[in-house]
Protein backbone atom coordinates (compact mmCIF):
# COMPACT_ATOMS: atom_id res chain seq x y z
CA UNK A 1 0.00 0.00 0.00
CA UNK A 2 1.23 3.43 -0.78
CA UNK A 3 2.20 5.89 1.58
CA UNK A 4 0.56 8.99 0.56
CA UNK A 5 -2.61 7.43 -0.88
CA UNK A 6 -5.07 9.95 1.25
CA UNK A 7 -3.24 13.17 0.44
CA UNK A 8 -3.05 12.11 -3.61
CA UNK A 9 -6.83 10.89 -3.38
CA UNK A 10 -8.08 14.52 -2.05
CA UNK A 11 -5.81 16.01 -4.64
CA UNK A 12 -7.65 14.32 -7.12
CA UNK A 13 -10.44 15.48 -5.85
CA UNK A 14 -8.96 19.09 -5.63
CA UNK A 15 -7.99 18.73 -9.22
CA UNK A 16 -11.77 17.91 -10.63
CA UNK A 17 -13.47 20.77 -8.55
CA UNK A 18 -11.16 22.74 -9.66
CA UNK A 19 -12.23 21.95 -13.31
CA UNK A 20 -15.89 23.43 -12.19
CA UNK A 21 -15.38 26.61 -10.25
CA UNK A 22 -13.91 29.74 -11.05
CA UNK A 23 -13.47 32.61 -8.65
CA UNK A 24 -14.14 36.28 -10.50
CA UNK A 25 -13.26 40.03 -9.12
CA UNK A 26 -16.90 40.29 -7.89
CA UNK A 27 -17.32 36.86 -6.45
CA UNK A 28 -13.84 35.76 -5.64
CA UNK A 29 -13.24 31.89 -4.98
CA UNK A 30 -12.49 31.59 -1.26
CA UNK A 31 -10.20 28.02 -1.51
CA UNK A 32 -9.46 26.37 2.04
CA UNK A 33 -6.38 24.69 3.51
CA UNK A 34 -6.23 22.60 6.60
CA UNK A 35 -3.36 21.47 7.83
CA UNK A 36 -3.00 19.66 11.64
CA UNK A 37 -2.27 22.98 13.48
CA UNK A 38 -3.79 26.09 11.25
CA UNK A 39 -5.85 26.32 8.79
CA UNK A 40 -5.56 29.04 5.79
CA UNK A 41 -7.91 30.91 4.02
CA UNK A 42 -7.35 32.84 0.58
CA UNK A 43 -9.57 34.89 -1.60
CA UNK A 44 -8.47 34.19 -5.37
CA UNK A 45 -9.44 35.85 -8.24
CA UNK A 46 -8.56 33.62 -10.86
CA UNK A 47 -9.21 35.77 -13.89
CA UNK A 48 -6.81 38.22 -13.19
CA UNK A 49 -4.55 35.23 -11.81
CA UNK A 50 -4.41 37.08 -8.31
CA UNK A 51 -5.24 36.58 -4.48
CA UNK A 52 -7.55 39.22 -3.11
CA UNK A 53 -7.03 38.37 0.79
CA UNK A 54 -5.23 35.78 3.10
CA UNK A 55 -5.83 34.85 6.26
CA UNK A 56 -5.05 32.05 8.55
CA UNK A 57 -5.09 30.73 12.32
CA UNK A 58 -2.10 31.54 12.91
CA UNK A 59 -1.84 35.08 11.56
CA UNK A 60 -1.18 38.25 13.39
CA UNK A 61 -4.64 39.36 13.88
CA UNK A 62 -5.76 35.91 15.00
CA UNK A 63 -2.68 34.61 16.97
CA UNK A 64 -3.31 35.74 20.09
CA UNK A 65 -7.69 35.59 19.99
CA UNK A 66 -6.95 31.55 18.61
CA UNK A 67 -3.79 30.51 20.64
CA UNK A 68 -4.19 26.75 21.46
CA UNK A 69 -7.67 26.38 19.27
CA UNK A 70 -6.21 26.80 16.04
CA UNK A 71 -6.22 23.43 14.32
CA UNK A 72 -9.79 22.58 15.94
CA UNK A 73 -13.21 23.43 15.17
CA UNK A 74 -13.22 26.71 17.32
CA UNK A 75 -10.25 27.89 15.43
CA UNK A 76 -12.21 27.79 12.11
CA UNK A 77 -15.26 29.31 13.82
CA UNK A 78 -12.71 32.31 14.65
CA UNK A 79 -11.13 32.15 11.60
CA UNK A 80 -14.82 32.42 10.14
CA UNK A 81 -15.85 35.34 11.08
CA UNK A 82 -12.89 36.97 10.66
CA UNK A 83 -12.95 36.40 7.08
CA UNK A 84 -16.36 37.87 7.01
CA UNK A 85 -15.13 41.09 8.60
CA UNK A 86 -11.94 41.50 5.84
CA UNK A 87 -14.84 40.47 2.99
CA UNK A 88 -17.01 43.08 4.39
CA UNK A 89 -14.27 45.67 4.77
CA UNK A 90 -13.52 44.87 0.98
CA UNK A 91 -17.01 45.40 -0.48
CA UNK A 92 -17.42 41.34 -1.11
CA UNK A 93 -20.58 40.13 -0.46
CA UNK A 94 -20.44 36.93 -2.22
CA UNK A 95 -18.17 34.06 -2.99
CA UNK A 96 -17.78 30.88 -4.80
CA UNK A 97 -16.30 27.83 -1.77
CA UNK A 98 -13.66 25.79 -2.48
CA UNK A 99 -13.35 22.88 0.29
CA UNK A 100 -10.28 21.73 -1.67
CA UNK A 101 -10.98 18.21 -1.51
CA UNK A 102 -11.56 18.00 1.86
CA UNK A 103 -14.80 16.47 3.05
CA UNK A 104 -17.26 19.15 3.78
CA UNK A 105 -17.27 17.80 7.69
CA UNK A 106 -15.93 19.26 10.56
CA UNK A 107 -13.16 22.15 10.50
CA UNK A 108 -14.84 22.70 6.72
CA UNK A 109 -18.09 22.84 7.58
CA UNK A 110 -17.63 24.60 10.58
CA UNK A 111 -15.56 27.77 8.66
CA UNK A 112 -18.55 27.97 6.19
CA UNK A 113 -21.55 28.29 8.82
CA UNK A 114 -19.13 31.50 10.30
CA UNK A 115 -19.13 32.60 6.88
CA UNK A 116 -23.05 32.07 6.34
CA UNK A 117 -23.17 33.96 10.20
CA UNK A 118 -21.13 36.82 9.18
CA UNK A 119 -23.31 37.51 6.08
CA UNK A 120 -21.16 36.07 2.90
CA UNK A 121 -23.51 33.97 0.21
CA UNK A 122 -22.09 31.22 -1.82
Amino acid sequence: MRKWIKLEGRQKRHKIIRKKIVGTTDKPRLSVYRSLNNTYVQLVDDVAGHTLAALATNSPELKDKVKKDAGNVKGAIMLGTAVAELCKKKGITTIVFDRSGYAYQGKVKTLADALRKGGLKF
